[in-house]
């Protein structure tokens, strides 16, 4: 009888070449990037910014969401001229309203413009080289006109209360 290797360790080694792989393909598109520039004077500018927060959603599952200026793209990294702040999105059922948190380090509040409609917060904020951008899309129904925000230390903080609808427990109906 001849010896085998378990099929544990082909996985472990198919999934590492796997990984490599993908390493691989993106520090080619990275080359291809710079190999397709097409000339001239090269502008610097920066920092250049790239995150992720993860957090678990309501069904349990984790969210991800990315920050930054930098996207990476099938054709390399995309560099934006703006970032998109770190954010934070949390509904509050007990209050029936949604909490919205934005970092954005360097600017005023009066820099800040904050839209709502009843399923998106658009939040646009400028000063000097300081730019942000964000398209917030919710996961209930707000009321935009009940929108409160204030700006403190980097930190935008917006609440808004959850539109009305049907309650939660249902209501009551007469059997004839």
């Amino acid at each position: 009888m001849a010896w085998r290797r378990p099929d544990y360790f082909s996985r472990i080694f198919d999934e590492m070449t796997r990984e490599f792989e993908e390493a691989n393909q993106m520090i080619e598109r990275m080359f291809r990037t710079a190999r397709n520039y097409s000339g001239g004077e090269v502008k610097t500018f920066g920092p250049w910014y790239y995150g992720f927060s993860v957090r678990t959603g309501p069904d349990g599952k984790p969210v991800f969401r990315e920050f930054g200026n930098v996207r990476p793209t099938a054709e390399g990294q995309v560099i934006e001229g703006y970032r998109e702040p770190l954010l934070d999105v949390v509904v509050d059922d007990r209050e029936d309203i949604v909490r919205i948190a934005a970092e954005m380090p360097g600017i005023s509040k009066e820099d800040v413009k904050l839209k709502a409609t009843e399923s998106v917060v658009n939040l646009n904020a400028e000063s000097g080289d300081r730019k942000y951008r964000a398209e917030i899309p919710l996961s209930v129904e707000i009321d935009p006109d009940s929108g409160e925000a204030s700006f403190n230390n980097g930190i935008l903080e917006a609440t808004f209360k959850l539109k009305e609808s049907a309650k939660k427990d249902g209501k009551d109906i007469k059997v004839k």
